[in-house]
């Protein structure tokens, strides 16, 4: 028997094959999903859950037992994340109508253009958001997008709105034990000091959501200066923005973007002090590691993607100038060496 909730709005007999509908790129993204997925898979454990996504993120469903299938996006009119073909669209949709699904969830947002493609899809029954204001498909199973919401919090709401119990909004990700073993040799070739060392992890998806280089380097020297090893993230497509940080410090650092897979950077980021970084994918991953970090909001926005936690997890919204010399530009450097003080002050405090 299931554990939905008696006020279900879910048809009976309970779905036993579920398609979900998510097709954004981000890491972020992703590990904001994860705690609905958790309800999901705790509420339907004999059913089995294919989410439909982009390749950018289908590794990522092999850490966690809650998705056991998982397809391609094949693109649709109104969606940038992905190409539009319609041949390779139409032939996708006719594929998954012959699969007749018990459910399919939007969970890919407000609704706008994804809905129409949800209900191609041809499942018995169709549960998600619609936009606010515009009609709603089915008031049984569509919710309106809470835009107000958290992240993390609007697929929480949508599977709350269904009657699905939730399990908590924490965010988790599961460490391998070759993880560990890839870290171990990073640490050592670098002599490393688990414990001893902060993360700057200057990157992010977009270049408009990046403080300066000159503003890390500022941060970073003056947590180097406390006796810290610096330790620089990225992807490979960053490495040009570490090496500017590092030669911007006054300081000696470790540079290791493109150096890690997303495993041992997790367990590297596992062993770190501190993180400080921009509003990207790692501050989600230092979220569901509980590691203390310092976020740093240039054109996004924190209400929605900060972390749930504030006391382990400080916030910065940076002002509008991005010259580290200028006098707004001194307050954010200020402000982030405030928050990370006080942030590596509280666990002094707690191991004495």
């Amino acid at each position: 028997m299931g554990l939905l909730k008696a006020e279900h709005r879910l048809r009976h007999p309970l779905p036993r094959t579920v398609v979900l509908v998510r097709a954004l790129p981000g890491l972020g993204d992703f590990l904001c999903w994860v705690p609905a997925l958790r309800a999901l898979h705790r509420a339907l454990p004999q059913a089995r859950l294919t989410w439909i996504g982009l390749p950018e993120t289908a590794d990522l469903m092999q850490r966690y037992c809650y998705i056991q299938n998982w397809l391609q996006f094949p693109g649709y009119p109104g969606i940038p994340e992905a190409p539009v073909s319609p041949q390779q669209t139409i032939s996708f949709l006719a594929q998954m109508q012959q699969v007749s699904f018990d459910l399919a969830l939007q969970m890919h947002g407000s609704g706008l253009m994804i809905n129409s493609f949800t209900t191609l899809l041809g499942a018995k029954q169709t549960a998600g958001f619609f936009p606010v204001g515009q009609p709603c498909p089915d008031p049984q199973r569509f919710l309106a997008y809470p835009e107000r919401e958290p992240e993390i919090w609007r697929h929480l709401r949508l599977l709350e709105f269904l009657g699905i119990p939730l399990q908590g909004d924490k965010l988790e990700f599961p460490l391998w034990q070759t993880d560990w073993h890839e870290c171990k040799a990073i640490v050592s070739a670098y002599e490393l000091q688990p414990r001893n060392y902060i993360c700057i992890h200057p990157g992010a998806s977009m270049q408009t959501k990046c403080w300066s280089a000159q503003g890390f380097a500022t941060v970073a020297d003056a947590l180097a200066a406390q006796g810290f090893q610096i330790v620089l993230t990225g992807t490979n497509a960053e490495v040009g923005l570490t090496q500017s940080v590092a030669r911007t410090m006054q300081f000696p650092s470790i540079d290791l973007a493109g150096q890690t897979s997303l495993g041992a950077l997790a367990v590297l980021l596992k062993q770190a002090r501190l993180l400080i970084c921009n509003d990207t994918g790692i501050s989600h991953l230092a979220a569901a590691l509980q590691v203390k970090s310092v976020v740093l909001f240039s054109n996004s926005d924190p209400h929605r993607w900060a972390p749930l936690d504030q006391k382990r997890h400080r916030v910065i919204q940076l002002a509008a100038s991005n010259d580290t010399m200028s006098r707004t530009g001194r307050c954010s450097v200020e402000a982030t060496l405030a928050e990370a003080r006080d942030l590596l002050h509280q666990e002094m405090a707690y191991a004495s």
